[in-house]
Protein backbone atom coordinates (compact mmCIF):
# COMPACT_ATOMS: atom_id res chain seq x y z
CA UNK A 1 0.00 0.00 0.00
CA UNK A 2 1.39 3.40 -1.01
CA UNK A 3 2.17 5.43 2.12
CA UNK A 4 1.36 8.96 0.90
CA UNK A 5 -2.19 8.57 -0.42
CA UNK A 6 -2.62 12.32 -0.99
CA UNK A 7 0.47 12.35 -3.22
CA UNK A 8 -0.93 9.38 -5.16
CA UNK A 9 -4.30 11.10 -5.69
CA UNK A 10 -2.57 14.30 -6.90
CA UNK A 11 -0.49 12.27 -9.38
CA UNK A 12 -3.59 10.50 -10.72
CA UNK A 13 -5.38 13.85 -11.20
CA UNK A 14 -2.29 15.26 -12.93
CA UNK A 15 -2.18 12.22 -15.26
CA UNK A 16 -5.91 12.84 -16.00
CA UNK A 17 -6.82 9.38 -14.73
CA UNK A 18 -9.08 10.95 -12.09
CA UNK A 19 -10.89 14.27 -11.94
CA UNK A 20 -10.31 16.66 -9.03
CA UNK A 21 -13.90 16.04 -7.88
CA UNK A 22 -13.36 12.26 -7.93
CA UNK A 23 -10.21 12.66 -5.82
CA UNK A 24 -12.11 14.73 -3.20
CA UNK A 25 -14.95 12.19 -3.12
CA UNK A 26 -12.47 9.33 -2.65
CA UNK A 27 -10.77 11.14 0.24
CA UNK A 28 -14.09 11.72 1.99
CA UNK A 29 -15.35 8.18 1.40
CA UNK A 30 -12.03 6.64 2.52
CA UNK A 31 -12.37 8.37 5.92
CA UNK A 32 -16.01 7.32 6.18
CA UNK A 33 -15.49 3.59 5.44
CA UNK A 34 -12.00 3.34 7.01
CA UNK A 35 -10.25 2.34 3.79
CA UNK A 36 -7.51 3.96 1.72
CA UNK A 37 -8.34 5.87 -1.48
CA UNK A 38 -6.13 3.34 -3.32
CA UNK A 39 -8.35 0.46 -2.14
CA UNK A 40 -11.47 2.33 -3.28
CA UNK A 41 -9.91 3.04 -6.70
CA UNK A 42 -9.14 -0.65 -7.21
CA UNK A 43 -12.50 -1.86 -5.85
CA UNK A 44 -14.40 0.54 -8.10
CA UNK A 45 -12.18 -0.14 -11.16
CA UNK A 46 -11.70 3.63 -11.49
CA UNK A 47 -8.11 3.24 -12.76
CA UNK A 48 -6.58 0.14 -14.38
CA UNK A 49 -4.33 -1.65 -11.89
CA UNK A 50 -1.34 -1.67 -14.29
CA UNK A 51 -1.68 2.09 -14.86
CA UNK A 52 -1.92 2.71 -11.11
CA UNK A 53 1.26 0.64 -10.61
CA UNK A 54 3.09 2.78 -13.23
CA UNK A 55 2.11 5.99 -11.42
CA UNK A 56 3.27 4.58 -8.06
CA UNK A 57 6.56 3.54 -9.69
CA UNK A 58 7.18 7.08 -10.97
CA UNK A 59 6.48 8.55 -7.54
CA UNK A 60 8.90 6.10 -5.90
CA UNK A 61 11.42 6.29 -8.77
CA UNK A 62 11.19 2.51 -9.24
CA UNK A 63 10.52 0.98 -12.68
CA UNK A 64 7.22 -0.87 -13.14
CA UNK A 65 7.10 -4.26 -14.84
CA UNK A 66 4.20 -6.44 -16.05
CA UNK A 67 4.75 -10.15 -15.36
CA UNK A 68 1.46 -11.37 -16.86
CA UNK A 69 2.12 -14.10 -19.44
CA UNK A 70 5.84 -14.08 -18.67
CA UNK A 71 7.56 -17.43 -18.16
CA UNK A 72 9.94 -17.38 -15.20
CA UNK A 73 12.68 -19.99 -14.99
CA UNK A 74 12.48 -22.40 -12.04
CA UNK A 75 16.13 -21.78 -11.15
CA UNK A 76 15.36 -18.04 -10.78
CA UNK A 77 12.14 -18.58 -8.80
CA UNK A 78 13.87 -20.96 -6.41
CA UNK A 79 16.37 -18.26 -5.40
CA UNK A 80 13.60 -16.99 -3.10
CA UNK A 81 11.41 -19.73 -1.52
CA UNK A 82 7.70 -19.64 -2.41
CA UNK A 83 6.67 -19.13 1.23
CA UNK A 84 8.92 -16.05 1.55
CA UNK A 85 7.65 -14.62 -1.75
CA UNK A 86 4.03 -15.08 -0.69
CA UNK A 87 4.57 -13.63 2.77
CA UNK A 88 6.27 -10.46 1.50
CA UNK A 89 4.26 -10.16 -1.77
CA UNK A 90 7.32 -10.27 -4.04
CA UNK A 91 8.80 -12.49 -6.73
CA UNK A 92 12.20 -12.92 -8.40
CA UNK A 93 11.65 -12.98 -12.17
CA UNK A 94 15.01 -12.55 -13.94
CA UNK A 95 18.73 -13.11 -13.40
CA UNK A 96 21.08 -11.15 -15.68
CA UNK A 97 24.68 -12.01 -14.91
CA UNK A 98 25.04 -11.32 -11.21
CA UNK A 99 21.95 -9.06 -10.97
CA UNK A 100 18.68 -10.49 -9.64
CA UNK A 101 15.48 -8.66 -10.65
CA UNK A 102 12.78 -8.74 -7.99
CA UNK A 103 9.22 -7.43 -8.31
CA UNK A 104 7.44 -6.08 -5.20
CA UNK A 105 3.79 -5.09 -4.80
CA UNK A 106 4.84 -2.65 -2.07
CA UNK A 107 8.43 -1.38 -2.47
CA UNK A 108 7.94 0.60 0.77
CA UNK A 109 7.84 -2.66 2.75
CA UNK A 110 11.35 -2.53 4.24
CA UNK A 111 11.02 -5.95 5.88
CA UNK A 112 10.56 -7.47 2.40
CA UNK A 113 13.69 -5.65 1.16
CA UNK A 114 15.65 -6.85 4.22
CA UNK A 115 14.61 -10.45 3.49
CA UNK A 116 15.68 -10.17 -0.17
CA UNK A 117 19.01 -8.52 0.70
CA UNK A 118 19.74 -11.26 3.24
CA UNK A 119 19.04 -14.07 0.71
CA UNK A 120 20.92 -12.27 -2.08
CA UNK A 121 23.94 -11.67 0.13
CA UNK A 122 24.15 -15.38 0.93
CA UNK A 123 24.11 -16.21 -2.79
CA UNK A 124 26.41 -13.35 -3.82
CA UNK A 125 23.84 -11.49 -5.99
CA UNK A 126 23.09 -7.81 -6.46
CA UNK A 127 19.38 -6.91 -6.45
CA UNK A 128 17.44 -4.54 -8.68
CA UNK A 129 13.88 -3.78 -7.56
CA UNK A 130 10.74 -3.28 -9.65
CA UNK A 131 7.15 -2.46 -8.69
CA UNK A 132 4.45 -4.90 -9.82
CA UNK A 133 0.65 -5.04 -9.57
CA UNK A 134 -1.24 -7.59 -7.46
CA UNK A 135 -2.48 -9.23 -10.70
CA UNK A 136 1.11 -9.49 -11.94
CA UNK A 137 2.19 -11.15 -8.69
CA UNK A 138 -0.70 -13.62 -8.91
CA UNK A 139 0.28 -14.57 -12.47
CA UNK A 140 3.94 -14.93 -11.51
CA UNK A 141 3.05 -17.24 -8.60
CA UNK A 142 1.61 -19.70 -11.13
CA UNK A 143 5.21 -20.43 -12.15
CA UNK A 144 5.85 -21.80 -8.65
CA UNK A 145 3.14 -24.38 -9.25
CA UNK A 146 3.05 -25.95 -12.71
CA UNK A 147 0.12 -28.35 -12.96
CA UNK A 148 1.95 -31.28 -14.57
CA UNK A 149 4.92 -31.01 -12.18
CA UNK A 150 2.70 -30.85 -9.08
CA UNK A 151 0.65 -33.80 -10.30
CA UNK A 152 3.81 -35.88 -10.85
CA UNK A 153 5.05 -34.95 -7.38
CA UNK A 154 1.77 -36.09 -5.78
CA UNK A 155 1.71 -39.34 -7.81
CA UNK A 156 5.31 -40.11 -6.86
CA UNK A 157 4.14 -40.54 -3.25
CA UNK A 158 1.19 -42.76 -4.13
CA UNK A 159 1.86 -46.27 -5.38
CA UNK A 160 -0.58 -47.98 -7.76
CA UNK A 161 -1.06 -50.83 -5.30
CA UNK A 162 -2.01 -48.44 -2.45
CA UNK A 163 -4.51 -46.49 -4.59
CA UNK A 164 -6.21 -49.54 -6.10
CA UNK A 165 -6.44 -51.61 -2.93
CA UNK A 166 -7.42 -48.56 -0.85
CA UNK A 167 -10.33 -47.63 -3.09
CA UNK A 168 -11.48 -51.25 -3.14
CA UNK A 169 -11.53 -51.73 0.65
CA UNK A 170 -14.76 -53.14 1.97
CA UNK A 171 -14.43 -51.29 5.26
CA UNK A 172 -15.36 -47.62 4.87
CA UNK A 173 -12.94 -46.75 7.66
CA UNK A 174 -10.01 -48.36 5.83
CA UNK A 175 -11.02 -46.70 2.55
CA UNK A 176 -11.17 -43.28 4.19
CA UNK A 177 -7.65 -43.70 5.57
CA UNK A 178 -6.27 -44.05 2.03
CA UNK A 179 -8.28 -41.22 0.47
CA UNK A 180 -7.42 -38.84 3.30
CA UNK A 181 -3.71 -39.61 2.77
CA UNK A 182 -1.42 -36.73 1.81
CA UNK A 183 -0.83 -37.67 -1.87
CA UNK A 184 -4.54 -38.03 -2.74
CA UNK A 185 -5.49 -34.88 -0.80
CA UNK A 186 -2.67 -32.97 -2.48
CA UNK A 187 -3.70 -34.17 -5.95
CA UNK A 188 -7.30 -32.96 -5.43
CA UNK A 189 -6.06 -29.61 -4.09
CA UNK A 190 -3.68 -29.21 -7.07
CA UNK A 191 -6.56 -29.83 -9.52
CA UNK A 192 -8.82 -27.33 -7.72
CA UNK A 193 -6.19 -24.62 -7.26
CA UNK A 194 -5.11 -24.67 -10.91
CA UNK A 195 -8.76 -24.37 -11.98
CA UNK A 196 -9.08 -21.21 -9.86
CA UNK A 197 -5.76 -19.80 -11.14
CA UNK A 198 -6.99 -20.36 -14.69
CA UNK A 199 -10.37 -18.65 -14.00
CA UNK A 200 -12.26 -21.87 -14.81
CA UNK A 201 -15.99 -22.08 -14.15
CA UNK A 202 -16.15 -25.91 -14.00
CA UNK A 203 -13.85 -28.88 -13.38
CA UNK A 204 -14.60 -32.20 -15.13
CA UNK A 205 -12.87 -35.32 -13.78
CA UNK A 206 -13.84 -38.12 -16.12
CA UNK A 207 -12.70 -41.73 -16.54
CA UNK A 208 -11.83 -43.28 -19.90
CA UNK A 209 -10.89 -46.89 -20.67
CA UNK A 210 -7.15 -46.18 -20.21
CA UNK A 211 -6.79 -43.10 -18.01
CA UNK A 212 -8.50 -40.20 -16.21
CA UNK A 213 -8.93 -36.80 -17.88
CA UNK A 214 -9.14 -33.50 -16.00
CA UNK A 215 -10.81 -30.81 -18.11
CA UNK A 216 -11.40 -27.16 -17.20
CA UNK A 217 -14.15 -24.98 -18.70
CA UNK A 218 -12.51 -21.60 -19.30
CA UNK A 219 -14.38 -18.81 -21.11
CA UNK A 220 -17.13 -21.30 -21.92
CA UNK A 221 -14.85 -23.82 -23.69
CA UNK A 222 -13.72 -27.17 -22.22
CA UNK A 223 -9.99 -27.93 -22.40
CA UNK A 224 -8.08 -31.02 -21.27
CA UNK A 225 -5.44 -29.82 -18.80
CA UNK A 226 -4.23 -33.05 -17.22
CA UNK A 227 -4.26 -36.79 -17.95
CA UNK A 228 -3.76 -39.06 -14.91
CA UNK A 229 -3.25 -42.83 -14.65
CA UNK A 230 -6.49 -44.79 -14.27
CA UNK A 231 -5.47 -46.34 -10.94
CA UNK A 232 -5.80 -43.02 -9.06
CA UNK A 233 -9.32 -42.24 -10.38
CA UNK A 234 -11.34 -44.00 -7.65
CA UNK A 235 -9.24 -42.44 -4.89
CA UNK A 236 -9.69 -38.90 -6.30
CA UNK A 237 -13.47 -39.35 -6.69
CA UNK A 238 -13.71 -40.77 -3.17
CA UNK A 239 -11.71 -37.84 -1.75
CA UNK A 240 -14.08 -35.34 -3.39
CA UNK A 241 -17.06 -37.30 -2.03
CA UNK A 242 -15.63 -37.08 1.49
CA UNK A 243 -15.19 -33.30 1.14
CA UNK A 244 -18.77 -32.95 -0.18
CA UNK A 245 -20.30 -35.25 2.49
CA UNK A 246 -21.54 -37.73 -0.14
CA UNK A 247 -21.96 -41.48 0.32
CA UNK A 248 -18.67 -43.23 -0.40
CA UNK A 249 -20.21 -46.64 -1.01
CA UNK A 250 -22.89 -45.37 -3.42
CA UNK A 251 -21.48 -45.61 -6.95
CA UNK A 252 -24.59 -46.74 -8.84
CA UNK A 253 -26.60 -43.51 -8.86
CA UNK A 254 -25.88 -39.76 -9.18
CA UNK A 255 -25.23 -37.67 -6.07
CA UNK A 256 -25.08 -33.89 -5.47
CA UNK A 257 -23.23 -32.01 -2.75
CA UNK A 258 -21.24 -28.89 -1.87
CA UNK A 259 -17.70 -28.11 -0.73
CA UNK A 260 -16.40 -24.89 0.82
CA UNK A 261 -12.64 -24.30 0.80
CA UNK A 262 -10.36 -21.37 1.63
CA UNK A 263 -7.91 -20.84 -1.24
CA UNK A 264 -5.54 -17.85 -1.41
CA UNK A 265 -7.46 -16.29 1.53
CA UNK A 266 -10.77 -16.48 -0.42
CA UNK A 267 -13.82 -18.50 0.56
CA UNK A 268 -14.82 -20.52 -2.51
CA UNK A 269 -17.83 -22.85 -2.85
CA UNK A 270 -17.99 -25.83 -5.19
CA UNK A 271 -21.21 -27.47 -6.34
CA UNK A 272 -20.40 -31.18 -6.78
CA UNK A 273 -22.23 -33.61 -9.08
CA UNK A 274 -21.34 -37.29 -9.57
CA UNK A 275 -22.57 -39.48 -12.44
CA UNK A 276 -22.05 -43.25 -12.88
CA UNK A 277 -20.53 -44.06 -16.30
CA UNK A 278 -19.48 -47.37 -17.89
CA UNK A 279 -15.80 -46.70 -17.10
CA UNK A 280 -16.43 -45.43 -13.53
CA UNK A 281 -17.84 -42.34 -11.81
CA UNK A 282 -17.49 -38.88 -13.32
CA UNK A 283 -17.41 -35.76 -11.13
CA UNK A 284 -18.13 -32.18 -12.17
CA UNK A 285 -17.36 -29.30 -9.79
CA UNK A 286 -18.97 -25.91 -10.49
CA UNK A 287 -16.79 -23.15 -8.98
CA UNK A 288 -18.73 -20.45 -7.13
CA UNK A 289 -16.54 -17.59 -5.92
CA UNK A 290 -18.96 -16.18 -3.35
CA UNK A 291 -16.57 -13.37 -2.34
CA UNK A 292 -16.15 -11.93 -5.85
CA UNK A 293 -17.78 -8.58 -6.46
CA UNK A 294 -21.00 -8.34 -8.45
CA UNK A 295 -20.11 -6.54 -11.72
CA UNK A 296 -22.07 -3.61 -13.13
CA UNK A 297 -24.01 -3.76 -16.43
CA UNK A 298 -21.17 -1.88 -18.18
CA UNK A 299 -18.60 -4.38 -16.87
CA UNK A 300 -20.76 -7.29 -18.06
CA UNK A 301 -20.64 -5.78 -21.55
CA UNK A 302 -24.23 -4.58 -22.15
CA UNK A 303 -24.48 -1.78 -24.70
CA UNK A 304 -25.69 1.66 -23.55
CA UNK A 305 -29.11 1.34 -25.27
CA UNK A 306 -29.87 -1.87 -23.35
CA UNK A 307 -28.60 -0.43 -20.08
CA UNK A 308 -31.10 2.45 -20.38
CA UNK A 309 -33.95 -0.01 -21.10
CA UNK A 310 -33.04 -2.10 -18.03
CA UNK A 311 -32.77 0.98 -15.78
CA UNK A 312 -36.18 2.20 -16.96
CA UNK A 313 -37.79 -1.20 -16.39
CA UNK A 314 -36.55 -1.60 -12.80
CA UNK A 315 -38.07 1.77 -11.87
CA UNK A 316 -41.53 0.15 -12.13
CA UNK A 317 -42.85 -0.91 -8.70
CA UNK A 318 -44.09 -4.34 -9.79
CA UNK A 319 -44.10 -6.80 -12.68
CA UNK A 320 -41.94 -9.60 -14.09
CA UNK A 321 -38.42 -9.33 -15.53
CA UNK A 322 -37.10 -12.48 -17.22
CA UNK A 323 -33.63 -13.59 -18.31
CA UNK A 324 -33.39 -16.42 -20.82
CA UNK A 325 -30.59 -18.49 -22.26
CA UNK A 326 -28.82 -21.85 -21.89
CA UNK A 327 -26.83 -22.99 -18.84
CA UNK A 328 -23.62 -20.99 -18.50
CA UNK A 329 -24.81 -17.93 -20.41
CA UNK A 330 -24.42 -15.55 -17.45
CA UNK A 331 -28.14 -15.18 -16.60
CA UNK A 332 -27.66 -15.46 -12.84
CA UNK A 333 -24.80 -12.93 -12.78
CA UNK A 334 -26.97 -10.41 -14.65
CA UNK A 335 -29.80 -11.03 -12.15
CA UNK A 336 -27.40 -10.31 -9.28
CA UNK A 337 -26.30 -7.10 -11.02
CA UNK A 338 -29.93 -5.94 -11.31
CA UNK A 339 -30.52 -6.87 -7.63
CA UNK A 340 -27.50 -4.76 -6.64
CA UNK A 341 -29.00 -1.81 -8.55
CA UNK A 342 -32.29 -2.26 -6.65
CA UNK A 343 -30.63 -2.86 -3.27
CA UNK A 344 -31.61 0.09 -1.03
CA UNK A 345 -32.41 0.44 2.65
CA UNK A 346 -36.13 1.02 2.03
CA UNK A 347 -36.61 -2.11 -0.14
CA UNK A 348 -37.02 -5.67 1.14
CA UNK A 349 -35.34 -8.03 -1.36
CA UNK A 350 -35.65 -11.80 -0.91
CA UNK A 351 -34.05 -14.42 -3.18
CA UNK A 352 -34.67 -18.14 -3.64
CA UNK A 353 -31.70 -19.77 -5.34
CA UNK A 354 -30.19 -23.09 -6.36
CA UNK A 355 -27.42 -22.51 -5.30
CA UNK A 356 -26.46 -19.09 -3.86
CA UNK A 357 -23.60 -17.93 -6.14
CA UNK A 358 -22.84 -14.48 -4.68
CA UNK A 359 -23.57 -13.06 -1.25
CA UNK A 360 -24.99 -9.53 -1.33
CA UNK A 361 -25.11 -7.45 1.84
CA UNK A 362 -28.65 -6.23 2.53
CA UNK A 363 -30.36 -8.96 0.51
CA UNK A 364 -32.16 -11.90 2.19
CA UNK A 365 -30.86 -14.96 0.33
CA UNK A 366 -32.36 -18.43 0.71
CA UNK A 367 -31.36 -21.71 -0.94
CA UNK A 368 -33.82 -24.44 -1.95
CA UNK A 369 -33.52 -27.95 -0.53
CA UNK A 370 -35.76 -30.42 -2.45
CA UNK A 371 -34.80 -33.26 -0.06
CA UNK A 372 -36.88 -31.65 2.68
CA UNK A 373 -39.60 -30.38 0.34
CA UNK A 374 -38.23 -26.82 0.13
CA UNK A 375 -38.69 -26.18 -3.61
CA UNK A 376 -39.07 -23.03 -5.72
CA UNK A 377 -42.87 -23.31 -5.45
CA UNK A 378 -43.05 -23.91 -1.67
CA UNK A 379 -40.27 -21.36 -1.08
CA UNK A 380 -42.05 -18.69 -3.10
CA UNK A 381 -45.21 -19.17 -1.04
CA UNK A 382 -43.17 -18.63 2.15
CA UNK A 383 -41.34 -15.60 0.71
CA UNK A 384 -44.61 -13.84 -0.15
CA UNK A 385 -45.46 -13.92 3.57
CA UNK A 386 -42.17 -12.09 4.30
CA UNK A 387 -43.47 -8.70 3.05
CA UNK A 388 -41.06 -8.48 0.06
CA UNK A 389 -40.81 -5.65 -2.47
CA UNK A 390 -38.53 -7.57 -4.83
CA UNK A 391 -38.27 -11.36 -5.21
CA UNK A 392 -35.53 -13.08 -7.20
CA UNK A 393 -36.36 -16.67 -8.15
CA UNK A 394 -33.51 -18.80 -9.48
CA UNK A 395 -35.56 -20.44 -12.24
CA UNK A 396 -39.14 -20.98 -13.44
CA UNK A 397 -39.31 -24.75 -13.94
CA UNK A 398 -42.92 -25.92 -13.72
CA UNK A 399 -46.61 -24.97 -13.92
CA UNK A 400 -46.99 -24.39 -10.17
CA UNK A 401 -44.06 -21.95 -10.00
CA UNK A 402 -45.32 -20.14 -13.14
CA UNK A 403 -48.76 -19.63 -11.62
CA UNK A 404 -47.28 -18.33 -8.36
CA UNK A 405 -44.92 -15.94 -10.20
CA UNK A 406 -47.79 -14.46 -12.25
CA UNK A 407 -49.98 -13.94 -9.16
CA UNK A 408 -47.08 -12.47 -7.14
CA UNK A 409 -46.43 -9.97 -9.98
CA UNK A 410 -50.12 -9.05 -10.02
CA UNK A 411 -50.18 -8.34 -6.29
CA UNK A 412 -47.61 -5.54 -6.30
CA UNK A 413 -44.27 -7.41 -6.24
CA UNK A 414 -41.36 -7.12 -8.63
CA UNK A 415 -40.23 -10.62 -9.65
CA UNK A 416 -36.88 -11.41 -11.31
CA UNK A 417 -36.31 -14.90 -12.69
CA UNK A 418 -34.72 -17.04 -15.43
CA UNK A 419 -36.11 -19.36 -18.08
CA UNK A 420 -34.51 -21.75 -20.58
CA UNK A 421 -35.39 -20.55 -24.12
CA UNK A 422 -33.31 -19.90 -27.24
CA UNK A 423 -34.28 -16.26 -27.67
CA UNK A 424 -36.20 -13.46 -25.92
CA UNK A 425 -39.42 -13.89 -27.94
CA UNK A 426 -39.46 -17.61 -27.06
CA UNK A 427 -40.05 -16.74 -23.39
CA UNK A 428 -43.67 -15.76 -24.10
CA UNK A 429 -44.89 -19.05 -25.68
CA UNK A 430 -42.78 -20.97 -23.13
CA UNK A 431 -44.60 -19.35 -20.19
CA UNK A 432 -47.97 -19.98 -21.89
CA UNK A 433 -46.88 -23.61 -22.32
CA UNK A 434 -46.13 -23.70 -18.57
CA UNK A 435 -49.71 -22.67 -17.80
CA UNK A 436 -49.62 -18.84 -17.80
CA UNK A 437 -52.85 -17.27 -19.06
CA UNK A 438 -51.92 -14.88 -21.94
CA UNK A 439 -54.17 -12.06 -20.64
CA UNK A 440 -52.54 -12.27 -17.17
CA UNK A 441 -49.02 -12.61 -18.58
CA UNK A 442 -49.50 -9.51 -20.75
CA UNK A 443 -50.35 -7.41 -17.70
CA UNK A 444 -47.30 -8.44 -15.62
CA UNK A 445 -44.40 -9.01 -18.07
CA UNK A 446 -42.18 -5.90 -18.27
CA UNK A 447 -38.87 -6.96 -19.80
CA UNK A 448 -37.27 -10.06 -21.36
CA UNK A 449 -33.50 -10.35 -21.82
CA UNK A 450 -31.94 -13.20 -23.82
CA UNK A 451 -28.21 -13.49 -23.13
CA UNK A 452 -25.06 -15.28 -24.30
CA UNK A 453 -21.38 -14.87 -23.44
CA UNK A 454 -18.96 -14.16 -26.30
CA UNK A 455 -15.22 -14.62 -25.87
CA UNK A 456 -13.22 -11.37 -26.04
CA UNK A 457 -10.16 -11.01 -28.26
CA UNK A 458 -6.89 -10.95 -26.31
CA UNK A 459 -5.72 -7.31 -26.36
CA UNK A 460 -2.05 -8.36 -26.43
CA UNK A 461 -2.17 -10.27 -29.74
CA UNK A 462 -5.15 -8.63 -31.48
CA UNK A 463 -4.81 -7.94 -35.20
CA UNK A 464 -7.05 -7.22 -38.18
CA UNK A 465 -8.17 -10.31 -40.09
CA UNK A 466 -9.80 -11.15 -43.41
CA UNK A 467 -13.13 -13.02 -43.56
CA UNK A 468 -14.69 -15.25 -46.25
CA UNK A 469 -16.84 -13.40 -48.81
CA UNK A 470 -19.96 -15.44 -47.95
CA UNK A 471 -19.73 -14.47 -44.26
CA UNK A 472 -19.06 -10.84 -45.17
CA UNK A 473 -22.21 -10.75 -47.32
CA UNK A 474 -24.29 -12.18 -44.45
CA UNK A 475 -22.74 -9.68 -42.03
CA UNK A 476 -23.63 -6.73 -44.33
CA UNK A 477 -27.24 -7.96 -44.65
CA UNK A 478 -27.54 -8.22 -40.86
CA UNK A 479 -25.87 -4.83 -40.36
CA UNK A 480 -28.33 -3.06 -42.70
CA UNK A 481 -31.20 -3.84 -40.28
CA UNK A 482 -29.49 -2.45 -37.17
CA UNK A 483 -30.76 0.97 -35.91
CA UNK A 484 -28.09 3.74 -36.22
CA UNK A 485 -27.87 4.35 -32.45
CA UNK A 486 -26.12 0.94 -32.06
CA UNK A 487 -23.51 1.84 -34.71
CA UNK A 488 -21.98 5.01 -33.22
CA UNK A 489 -18.46 3.45 -33.15
CA UNK A 490 -18.70 1.78 -36.59
CA UNK A 491 -18.15 3.12 -40.10
CA UNK A 492 -20.54 1.06 -42.33
CA UNK A 493 -18.45 2.02 -45.39
CA UNK A 494 -15.36 0.32 -43.96
CA UNK A 495 -16.00 -2.93 -42.13
CA UNK A 496 -13.03 -4.36 -40.23
CA UNK A 497 -12.86 -7.62 -38.30
CA UNK A 498 -10.22 -8.72 -35.82
CA UNK A 499 -8.81 -11.85 -34.19
CA UNK A 500 -6.16 -12.83 -31.64
CA UNK A 501 -3.04 -14.54 -32.99
CA UNK A 502 -2.35 -16.30 -29.69
CA UNK A 503 0.32 -15.31 -27.17
CA UNK A 504 1.61 -16.07 -23.67
CA UNK A 505 -1.05 -13.82 -22.08
CA UNK A 506 -3.97 -15.85 -23.45
CA UNK A 507 -2.38 -19.32 -23.50
CA UNK A 508 -2.08 -19.11 -27.34
CA UNK A 509 -5.89 -19.13 -27.69
CA UNK A 510 -6.37 -15.60 -29.02
CA UNK A 511 -9.16 -14.99 -26.48
CA UNK A 512 -9.16 -13.66 -22.93
CA UNK A 513 -12.33 -13.09 -20.89
CA UNK A 514 -15.96 -12.90 -22.03
CA UNK A 515 -18.59 -10.23 -22.63
CA UNK A 516 -22.39 -10.39 -22.54
CA UNK A 517 -24.28 -10.14 -25.81
CA UNK A 518 -28.04 -9.88 -25.62
CA UNK A 519 -31.42 -9.06 -27.08
CA UNK A 520 -33.83 -7.07 -24.93
CA UNK A 521 -37.60 -6.87 -25.41
CA UNK A 522 -39.42 -4.03 -23.71
CA UNK A 523 -43.08 -5.10 -23.39
CA UNK A 524 -44.98 -2.17 -24.92
CA UNK A 525 -48.76 -1.59 -25.09
CA UNK A 526 -48.76 -2.97 -28.67
CA UNK A 527 -47.00 -6.19 -27.61
CA UNK A 528 -49.40 -6.59 -24.68
CA UNK A 529 -52.32 -6.42 -27.16
CA UNK A 530 -50.68 -9.10 -29.33
CA UNK A 531 -50.22 -11.31 -26.23
CA UNK A 532 -53.90 -10.87 -25.35
CA UNK A 533 -54.83 -12.02 -28.85
CA UNK A 534 -52.91 -15.29 -28.73
CA UNK A 535 -49.24 -14.20 -28.51
CA UNK A 536 -48.35 -14.96 -32.16
CA UNK A 537 -44.56 -14.80 -32.48
CA UNK A 538 -44.55 -13.35 -36.03
CA UNK A 539 -46.77 -10.43 -34.95
CA UNK A 540 -44.46 -9.73 -31.99
CA UNK A 541 -41.46 -9.67 -34.39
CA UNK A 542 -43.20 -7.03 -36.53
CA UNK A 543 -43.95 -4.92 -33.44
CA UNK A 544 -40.29 -5.12 -32.34
CA UNK A 545 -39.17 -3.35 -35.50
CA UNK A 546 -40.86 -0.23 -34.12
CA UNK A 547 -38.61 -0.18 -31.02
CA UNK A 548 -34.80 -0.20 -30.65
CA UNK A 549 -34.47 -3.97 -30.88
CA UNK A 550 -31.58 -5.99 -32.27
CA UNK A 551 -31.13 -9.77 -32.18
CA UNK A 552 -28.37 -11.70 -30.41
CA UNK A 553 -26.61 -12.18 -33.76
CA UNK A 554 -26.77 -8.44 -34.50
CA UNK A 555 -25.50 -7.46 -31.03
CA UNK A 556 -22.62 -9.92 -31.37
CA UNK A 557 -21.86 -8.62 -34.88
CA UNK A 558 -21.66 -5.04 -33.53
CA UNK A 559 -19.11 -6.24 -30.92
CA UNK A 560 -17.09 -7.98 -33.66
CA UNK A 561 -17.03 -4.78 -35.77
CA UNK A 562 -15.96 -2.79 -32.68
CA UNK A 563 -13.02 -5.18 -32.30
CA UNK A 564 -14.19 -6.74 -29.05
CA UNK A 565 -14.84 -10.28 -30.36
CA UNK A 566 -14.39 -12.28 -33.58
CA UNK A 567 -16.73 -13.19 -36.42
CA UNK A 568 -16.14 -16.84 -35.42
CA UNK A 569 -17.79 -16.08 -32.07
CA UNK A 570 -20.77 -14.52 -33.86
CA UNK A 571 -21.20 -17.80 -35.77
CA UNK A 572 -20.63 -19.91 -32.63
CA UNK A 573 -23.22 -18.30 -30.38
CA UNK A 574 -25.84 -17.17 -32.89
CA UNK A 575 -27.25 -17.94 -36.32
CA UNK A 576 -25.36 -15.64 -38.67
Amino acid sequence: MFKDQQQLLNALVEAKLLSADQAKELEAKATEVNQTPEDLILDGHLVAEDRLTEIKGKLLDIPAVDLKGREILKKVLNLIPGEVSENYQMVPFELIGNELHVGLVNPQNFKAIEAVEFLAQKSGFKVRYFIISQASLHEAFKNYRILGDEAKEALANLSEETAVTGAAKESLKEMEEVIKSAPVSKMVLVIIRHAIDGHASDIHIEPTMKDTKVRYRIDGILRTSLVLPKYIHSAIIARIKVLANLKLDETRKPQDGRIRLTIDNREIDFRVSTLPLFEGEKVVLRILDTESQVPGLEQLGFNSVYIEKIKESIKRPHGLILLTGPTGSGKTTTLYTVLTMLNQDGINIVTLEDPIEYYISGVNQSQINPEVGYTFASGLRAILRQDPNVVMLGEIRDNETTELVIHASLTGHMILSTLHTNDAIGAIPRLVDLGAEPFLLSSVLNLVIAQRLARKICTYCKKESSVPETLLTKAKTLLAEIPPKFLSKIDPAKLSFYKGEGCAHCGNLGYQGRTAVAEVINITTEIREIMNNGAKVEEIRKALKKQDFITLAQDCLVRALEGETTLDEVVRISTL
